[in-house]
């Protein structure tokens, strides 16, 4: 699922590679009627390169498609928007990423959320949000340090946890309970807000265990806004999905896991056994 952006991606591409083939053209003749090089036809034929605005008005006209140009441009545009690499993302500091995610927030009404790495944004405590975020930062090099600021900036989005007629239901691995990030005094703060969240009427909070006979293994942590759109975050990048089809994937996905996930007093009873396994 999370290969949704570069496939659409490669089917824009392999579109530039059907109007070659169509104009009975090889690389070397496209690259000759564009001024390029071999290589660089080669390239972006392959789906090694992506080609630039400038590369699809060049192809185009090179293979008598000019007509094609607006589409295929458009068509790239949309698939690249849907992946971000946090290089890209965060290049102005992760308060700016932060802030960036504010309106999706603000208009969705059923929130789902899956993690298998972290406890979710949405219910952190301001001192794991720190520990966090202070890891990316330090991981990632990121030359901006508004690591304060943007744990500020996380802190005043989880006002929509509160604030009108919301839903909510994380779901975690219970290895997120005992990843030990920040530290046990961090961890416990964070154990204990979890089990206090829980309590609200309108937030579910499922633990899927443990097990030795698991079936269905643990994805990419996702979340779900309404039935709109679907962000991945992955380790090299931000993936968004907004095809009715592929969200209902996702959607299928969590109700997958949350049938293998427990709730209420046993979901409390794994959050307090890591709690007390923190010493």
């Amino acid at each position: 699922m999370a290969l949704s952006a570069s496939s659409s991606a490669q089917q824009a591409r392999q579109a530039l590679a059907e109007l070659c083939r169509d104009a009975d053209l090889t690389g070397s003749d496209l690259a000759e009627r564009c001024g390029w090089s071999r290589s660089k036809s080669s390239r972006i034929m392959n789906a090694r390169t992506p080609p630039s605005a400038a590369d699809i008005r060049a192809w185009c006209k090179a293979c008598g498609a000019m007509e094609q140009t607006a589409d295929l441009i458009a068509s790239l545009r949309t698939a690249e928007g849907m992946w971000v690499g946090w290089r890209r993302m965060e290049r102005d500091g992760l308060k700016r990423a932060q802030e960036a995610r504010l309106p999706l927030y603000q208009r969705t009404r059923r929130f789902r959320a899956y993690s298998s790495w972290l406890v979710p944004g949405m219910i952190q405590t301001q001192p794991y949000t720190t520990a966090a975020l202070r890891a990316i930062q330090k991981r990632r090099g990121l030359a901006v340090d508004d690591v304060a600021e943007a744990v500020a900036a996380r802190m005043e989005r989880q006002r929509v946890l509160y604030e009108g007629n919301r839903r909510f239901a994380f779901l975690v691995e219970e290895s997120v309970l005992r990843n030990g990030l920040g530290g046990a005094e961090v961890m416990a703060g964070q154990l204990a807000h979890l089990a206090s969240i829980a309590s609200l009427p309108h937030v579910s909070i499922g633990v899927v265990p443990m097990t030795a006979d698991r079936e269905r293994w643990p994805a990419e942590g996702f979340w779900l806004y309404d039935a709109a759109q679907v962000n991945v975050e992955l380790i090299s990048g931000y993936l968004t999905i907004t095809q009715p089809g592929e969200v209902a994937l996702y959607a299928e996905a969590f109700a997958e896991l949350a049938s293998l996930a427990v709730y209420g007093a046993s979901a409390r009873s794994l959050i307090t056994a890591a709690a007390d396994a923190l010493g």
